[in-house]
C-alpha cells in the first residue's frame, strides 16, 4: 500500500536504465519515445539509455516497463526509482524555508 487514498488521481514517475543492442538503439529509441509518458534523457554508444515514465497508476507503469522489456533489441531494463503521489499535490505550493515570502 502506498498511502494514496483510493479516490484520488495519482501520478507515478519511474526512472529506468534501458540497455539496447547498439545496432538496434535507434529503433529502441523510436519505440520508447512513442510510448505515452516516456522520455529518453540520455544515452551512450554502448546502447544504454536513461528513461523516465509517467503514468496514472502502478499498473500502467508495469505495462510500459513490460512493453520496453519485450521490444526488439532490448537486452535489459533496470528500474532505478519509482515515486507516486496524488495528482492534486502537484498544484500545492511548497514553501521555501530558506527564503519565506
Amino acid at each position: 500500500m502506498h498511502g494514496i487514498p483510493p479516490d484520488k488521481e495519482e501520478l507515478h514517475i519511474t526512472s529506468l536504465v534501458v540497455h539496447a543492442q547498439p545496432g538496434d538503439a535507434q529503433a529502441v529509441d523510436a519505440f520508447i519515445t512513442a510510448l505515452p509518458g516516456a522520455r529518453i534523457h540520455g544515452s551512450d554508444a554502448n546502447g544504454k539509455r536513461v528513461v523516465t515514465l509517467e503514468a496514472p497508476s502502478a499498473a500502467a507503469i508495469v505495462d510500459l516497463v513490460s512493453a520496453i522489456q519485450q521490444a526488439h533489441g532490448v537486452i535489459n531494463v533496470a528500474m532505478v526509482y519509482q515515486h507516486a503521489e496524488p495528482l492534486e499535490s502537484l498544484n500545492t505550493e511548497i514553501p521555501n524555508v530558506d527564503n519565506p515570502t
